[in-house]
């Protein structure tokens, strides 16, 4: 195989599965990780890919990019899912519990649904209707709704929000910068996710490990305000250890 072929394939593994490994694709492609190692560089300086400790991601999006619920859906599946069960297992029964919009919630909002006796507040429309058929009450913010999140924002939602009270927040983040803090593209939603915060007893960031190094357009929160986190064992080195030195308490799936 030409060596601009087999890039140009890694660039198509890259986009479909969200990440791959450098140990991955040498198997798959039967040549060396030395070689595999310089591909990715070339592919990095050509902006077409993003290097990540031991392999690579897609590459790095404007700040301002938006993508959708369903195109963020095809992204790391596997991984929003163990983050999913790990967040259902710090829940209790007859707890009063946030979810943000977006992917990774909404598979928290799956695995609620084994639950008897819960609150859910949201602003996401689907997670309400997913979880419509449970025994789970269910409050919806109201607001404005927001087409590529299905997410409700705008005042309603925030006042909504503020004369509530809560356990626990699972707060889906688009960017997390450990000095920019917690970010998401849309200034709207950021402020709604800053009420959800005010109101919960514990703010727990949910969030696979793509998105670290990251800042979208709006700062919800610096990292020092969330109590935990939760993300998948791809996360940086470097991130990791300023976290745990940080104080935050980390669970990686």
């Amino acid at each position: 195989m030409l060596n601009e072929e087999r890039r140009r394939l890694i660039v198509e593994m890259v986009k479909h599965e969200g990440r791959v490994l450098v140990g991955g694709l040498a198997k798959h492609f039967h040549t060396s990780q030395v070689t595999i190692r310089k591909d990715l560089d070339i592919l990095q300086a050509q902006g077409q890919i993003h290097r990540s400790h031991g392999g690579a991601l897609p590459a790095q999006t404007s700040v301002l990019e938006d993508p959708t619920l369903r195109e963020k859906e095809k992204l790391y599946r596997k991984e929003k899912l163990q983050i999913a069960a790990a967040a259902a297992h710090m829940v209790k029964e007859g707890q009063v519990v946030i979810l943000d919009s977006g992917t990774t919630t909404t598979a928290i909002a799956r695995a609620l649904r084994e639950f008897e006796s819960l609150t859910v507040i949201t602003n996401a429309v689907n997670i309400a209707a997913e979880l419509s058929g449970s025994s789970l009450e269910v409050i919806l913010t109201g607001g404005s709704l927001r087409k590529n999140s299905f997410s409700l924002v705008g005042p309603i939602a925030e006042e909504t929000l503020r004369r509530l009270n809560a356990d626990i927040l699972f707060l889906g983040v688009d960017g997390f910068d450990l000095h920019y803090g917690l970010s998401t593209p849309n200034l709207l939603e950021s402020k709604v996710n800053r009420a959800m915060m005010d109101v919960a007893r514990i703010t727990v960031a949910v969030c696979d490990s793509s998105k670290f190094g990251r800042r979208s357009l709006s700062s919800i929160a610096p990292v020092s305000e969330i109590q935990h986190l939760i993300s998948d064992r791809a996360i940086p080195k470097h991130y990791l250890a300023a976290l745990k030195k940080a104080g935050l308490q980390i669970t990686l799936v």
